[in-house]
Parts: structure tokens; C-alpha cells; sequence
């Protein structure tokens, strides 16, 4: 009877060895439909200098979205607030209102979008009305004007986010998702730091021109770049590997997707077929998981408010506007190389949880320096300490694709349901930075630590469940006697 066990194991065992070879059959079986695998692996590495030359205007497009969402911030050192007498709440209204268009119309976007299949063609065209919106804000004379503007700026620029991700994810498996995810949420950091500067040289050279105030120009400005650009992107933008088919080869296309079928075992397409858009809105309300990163991100973007109030807060060390502008951007400089090698080092790791925590409990070290002193080079620091905080907020992001990977129509509604429920965090951050808690802003910075510890903890419990999910794969895969499948990262 005691060698019985061993007769069993060693069975299992040549069923598992038969079980490698048949799939590593199947994979050379792929390969050859590429030419073999050193032939596969150059049209692959080919496949990926094409997209991401294409992928790169991405970037370029967060930036002016983001400088179009916060030049109020900047405008507001230049009589913004005077010029359309607001008072009392009015300028932090003008600020949340943005998110109500921007969370009511991410979920039906990203729907759409999966339908049509040409972002190529949806994102550059909100992009130019939205520069038309913005430019429309320079010409408003009172509160009324300046709130309608900025609720139709949110419910078009609503659109880009969650649909650039929706479209990286169509293209890069799981292990390349994290860096081009980082790459285009640092362009929101990048955006705070030269929209600063920018702000800087038009607010400091234009007042006057034109009998027009140079706040008035910043969003002229501002608003034509953003046109001109989107002009440029319908030409330069992909669509997804299924509608590809002018700027790739009909064996890029098809290695294209045979690589997403890979990534999770399942092919991408013949999911988003099988039950329609309405079914995915089901399967991604129904998961537990979506709302739980909702809340977490939510959370989180309440400590992230600080952003909208940059100037604000450089202005507490009692510069004039210019260099108050200017001080604005190394902070952000600093953030984006964090965020960068962070998000490296999570890809690279395949770890996203500490890759989320350590950033978020340095910004909190940074709220803590912010409470406890006035002095000059202390909250300095401490801004810098609290823009980095944004490498977990990036990382985060690329922790709810790979956590939601197929099918790809849950995915587009998880992705924009999450981007969206997390902009209440907007809404509510507009109200945490009230003139009368200033200058130290004490009670503020007390909520952003709230917060930030509630996301961390959350994300915690979210990585228990993610590992307990992989030991039940692991065991099921050994019961079966199965090869190592797919994993979620946590």
C-alpha cells in the first residue's frame, strides 16, 4: 500500500511532462505560422516599434487634456476669479462641475468605442471639441458662462482617458501593459509641470494684448494647441488589431491578435462577440472586484486633490505669481522619474501592490511635513513628497487591467466604470482646500491622510484575494495535472 502513492506521483508526473510537450507542440505549431520562433520574435519586436511610434501621441494628447482640465488653477493668479466676480464657493464649483459631464459619460464612451472599433477617428474628434470648449471659456463674462463650459469640457474630455486605456489593452499583453500604462499616465505629471511653465509665459507676457486679459489668452492658447494636435492624431492613431489593416501587414494583424489569445488563453474578439456590449455592462456590475477598486480609487483621488490646488498651495510660500508658476514644476519633473521607475520595476517584477504602497506612504510623510511646519524649505519638500504619491496612483491603473483582463467588453466598462465612480474623489477634493483653512491647510491635508491610508489598506485586502485566487489555479492545475496557466499579478 506505501508504494501506491509513489505509483500515482509518477504517473502525474508523465502526465504533466506529456501535457508540456503537447503545448510546446502547439507553440512551435504557432510559431511556424510566423516563419519559427526567431522569425516570430523579429516581427513581434517589429510589430511593437510600429505601435509604439503610433502609441506615443497618446502622451502628447493627456498632457492637453490635463492643461485644458486645470488651467483654471493657473488663471485664477491672474483675476480669473475677479474678472467674472465669483464668490464665496463659486471658483471651487467651477472646478468639481467639470466631473459630472466627465463621470456621466465615461461608461457609455467606452461602450461605444468597443462597438465602433476606430478610436482612430472617436478620440481625435472629441479632442477638437473639447479645445473648442476650452477656447469658449476665454470669452465668458460671468459665473454662469464659465459653468457651462467647464461641465461640457468634463463630458467630452470624458472620452480619452478611459478609452487610451481600453486601447492599450487591446494591443499589449499583460507583462507590457504596466510600462505603456506609466508612460501615458506621466503624461499628466509631465502635463502639471510644463502647463505650469506654460501658464507662466502667457499669463506673465500677454496681459493686455488685444484688449484681451492674459488669463483669457491662456485658454485661446491652450485650446488651439489642443485642435491642432488632435488634427494631427487622426492620422497617426491606431485602431484595434481587428480594424488595423492600412499601416500593418495581414501578418502583423494576425500576429497581433494570436498574441492577446496567448496573453489569457482566450482570444480577445470572439468574447466581445459572443454576448454584446449590454452583456459586458452586466458581467462588470456584477463583479465585486470592479466596485472595489472603484472605492479604492475614489479614496485615493480625494489624497490626489492637491493637484488642482498646486498653485494654490506654492503660493502659501509667498512668491509672486510668476515664480509661483515656476516652482510648480520640478516637483512634477521629480514625480514623473519616480513614476517611471516604479512603474519599471513593477513590469519588471510582475508585483503591483508595494509598487502602490510605498509611493502613497511617502506622500503621506508629505502631508505630515505640510501640517506640522511653515517653513519655507520644509513644504517645499513636502510637495514634492506629495506629487511622487502619483507613481501608486499610475500603478494602480495598470493593476485594474491586468485584474479585469477578458472579456473585453467587461474590461472597456470596468475600466471607464472605475476611471468614473474614482471622479466623485474630483468632486469632493474640490471642496477640501477651502481659502479660509489656508495658509497651513491643516484640516485638508488631514483628509488627503485619511484617505490615502484607507486606499492602502483596501489595497491590501484586494491583494489577499488575488493570491488566495492563485493558489486555488495552482491546486486545480495540479489536480488536473495542467501546465502553470494564467495568473493574476498582485
Amino acid at each position: 500500500m506505501a508504494s501506491s502513492p509513489s505509483l500515482n506521483e509518477k504517473q502525474r508526473d508523465v502526465e504533466i511532462e506529456h501535457q508540456r510537450d503537447v503545448e510546446a507542440d502547439l507553440r512551435a505549431a504557432v510559431d511556424e505560422e510566423f516563419g519559427g520562433h526567431e522569425a516570430r520574435q523579429k516581427l513581434e519586436k517589429k510589430l511593437l516599434r510600429k505601435l509604439d511610434a503610433r502609441m506615443g501621441i497618446l502622451i502628447v494628447i493627456y498632457i492637453l487634456n490635463y492643461i485644458d482640465r486645470n488651467n483654471a488653477s493657473a488663471a485664477r493668479l491672474r483675476g480669473f476669479e475677479t474678472d467674472l466676480n465669483l464668490k464665496n464657493q463659486e471658483f471651487n464649483t467651477l472646478l468639481s462641475i467639470l466631473y459630472v459631464g466627465y463621470i456621466l459619460m465615461q461608461i457609455p464612451s467606452n461602450m461605444f468605442l468597443n462597438y465602433i472599433g476606430k478610436p482612430s477617428i472617436y478620440l481625435p474628434c472629441c479632442m477638437i471639441v473639447w479645445g473648442m470648449i476650452s477656447i469658449l471659456t476665454g470669452i465668458t463674462r460671468n459665473f454662469i458662462g464659465a459653468l457651462l463650459t467647464r461641465f461640457f469640457l468634463g463630458f467630452v474630455e470624458a472620452a480619452f482617458f478611459p478609452g487610451a486605456l481600453f486601447l492599450l489593452s487591446k494591443w499589449y499583453k499583460r507583462n507590457e501593459l504596466g510600462m505603456r500604462t506609466a508612460i501615458l499616465s506621466c503624461g499628466s505629471l509631465i502635463s502639471n509641470a510644463f502647463g505650469s511653465l506654460i501658464a507662466s509665459g502667457i499669463l506673465d507676457g500677454m496681459e493686455g494684448k488685444l484688449g484681451h486679459a492674459a488669463w483669457r489668452w491662456l485658454f485661446y492658447i491652450e485650446g488651439a494647441l489642443t485642435m491642432f494636435v488632435a488634427v494631427c492624431a487622426l492620422f497617426i492613431l491606431p485602431d484595434f488589431p481587428a480594424t488595423s489593416h492600412t499601416w500593418l501587414s495581414p501578418e502583423e494583424v494576425r500576429l497581433a491578435e494570436r498574441r492577446m489569445e496567448e496573453d489569457v488563453g482566450v482570444g480577445d474578439e470572439s468574447e466581445t462577440e459572443s454576448g454584446g456590449q449590454m452583456h459586458g455592462l452586466a458581467l462588470a456590475f456584477a463583479d465585486w472586484k470592479v466596485w472595489w477598486l472603484a472605492l479604492a480609487l475614489t479614496s485615493l483621488v480625494v489624497s490626489l486633490s492637491f493637484n488642482a490646488f498646486f498653485p494654490t498651495l506654492s503660493a502659501t510660500m509667498g512668491f509672486n505669481p510668476t515664480i509661483t508658476l515656476l516652482l510648480c514644476a520640478p516637483p512634477w519633473v521629480f514625480a514623473t522619474i519616480v513614476a517611471f521607475l516604479m512603474c519599471r520595476h513593477s513590469d519588471k517584477t510582475q508585483e503591483r501592490f508595494w509598487h502602490i504602497a510605498i509611493p502613497l506612504a511617502f506622500g503621506i510623510v508629505g502631508f505630515i511635513i505640510a501640517i506640522s511646519t511653515m517653513s519655507l524649505a520644509a513644504r517645499y519638500i513636502s510637495l514634492f513628497l506629495m506629487a511622487q504619491s502619483y507613481a501608486g496612483f499610475i500603478i494602480f491603473l495598470t493593476w485594474v487591467s491586468n485584474s479585469i483582463p477578458r472579456p473585453p467588453s467587461k474590461r472597456a466598462v470596468a475600466l471607464a466604470f472605475i476611471n468614473a465612480f474614482s471622479q466623485l474623489g474630483n468632486i469632493a477634493g474640490s471642496y477640501v482646500w477651502p481659502k479660509v483653512w489656508g495658509p497651513s491647510y491643516a484640516h485638508s491635508y488631514a483628509i488627503c491622510i485619511s484617505t490615502n491610508g484607507l486606499c492602502i489598506i483596501m489595497c491590501y485586502v484586494f491583494k489577499r484575494h488575488l493570491e488566495k485566487k492563485n493558489r486555488e489555479f495552482a491546486k486545480k492545475e495540479q489536480e488536473e495535472g495542467r501546465p502553470a496557466g494564467f495568473r493574476y499579478l498582485s
